[in-house]
């Protein structure tokens, strides 16, 4: 997967025909388009990124802030620079890359969403997306999609 050519949330989803209603172009003039993604995570994401994130997954700015590690206040600074930091850069990628590839497992961006909100036995009774708040905890997560895209529960 060639991670630069274009917004980084959207380069986690599967690519498909149809234009989706929560998708957004995100245009970020300040990094070249062709910096990998280490680098632009190293920097720091954009805002508009954690924008797009949330209309993906249909959470509200606080919930994903919880998510992410980010508090209310924290979050209000971050509308104000315009970037994220690399720690909350580095999250918004392991939830992008969670999202792509639930979208690939069940191929539709609300049984995906749906699926990530939902309790689940094989996170402990917890929604995939708060069991996803650790690296370990995602790539858990990454199993058990990889366990129910091959018929293993």
């Amino acid at each position: 997967m060639k991670y630069t050519d274009e917004p980084v949330v959207e380069s986690f989803l599967p690519k498909v025909e149809t234009v989706t209603t929560r998708r957004t172009v995100i245009n970020d003039s300040s990094q070249d388009p062709q910096t990998p993604l280490v680098e632009r995570v190293r920097h720091g994401l954009p805002m508009a990124e954690f924008q797009a994130l949330l209309k993906l997954l249909a959470l509200s700015e606080e919930e994903l802030g919880r998510l992410l590690g980010i508090s209310p206040a924290t979050l209000n600074r971050r509308k104000k620079g315009a970037r994220l930091t690399m720690a909350e850069s580095e999250r918004v990628v392991r939830f992008a890359r969670l999202f792509g590839l639930a979208m690939e497992v069940f191929e539709d961006e609300e049984a995906a969403c749906e699926w990530l909100k939902t309790a689940n036995p094989g996170t402990a009774g917890e929604q995939p997306l708060s069991y996803a708040d650790t690296e370990f905890g995602a790539r858990e997560v990454e199993n058990l999609l990889g366990r129910i895209d091959h018929g293993i529960f």
